[in-house]
């Protein structure tokens, strides 16, 4: 078996497919839908495990380009796995409706002038 090691804009396109994959589960939910489905706050939970894993291996030179504070999805993502039992599922909403989409926007563009 290769040791296939992904490179940073493969990385960004993992952050990108992710968040994507946030906002088409979270597409027309409510706050209170988030947070009585069980199965789809541990599913967007997932996917913010993923972007803040993925950040960590994305070259900081390419990181340093663009100003945003990356440590934000890298310490998220270490709260998710640690501290689980402590999560606040409507920041984790507020977070996916306010903060998300425009992520999004700056990882993509991230990509693109990277590629």
């Amino acid at each position: 078996m290769d040791n296939f090691e992904p490179s940073s804009v493969e990385r960004l396109v993992h952050i990108s497919t992710a968040i994507e994959q946030i906002l088409k589960f979270c597409d027309g939910k409510t706050e209170a839908d988030f947070l009585s489905d069980d199965m789809l706050s541990s599913s967007v939970l997932y996917q913010f495990i993923i972007i803040g894993e993925a950040i960590q291996f994305v070259d900081h030179e390419i990181l340093k380009k663009h100003p945003y504070p990356w440590h934000l999805p890298r310490s998220f993502r270490n709260y998710i796995a640690h501290e689980y039992f402590g999560m606040n599922l409507k920041q984790v909403f507020k977070t996916v409706t306010d903060l998300l989409p425009d992520f999004k926007v700056l990882v993509d563009r991230m990509i693109e002038q990277e590629r």
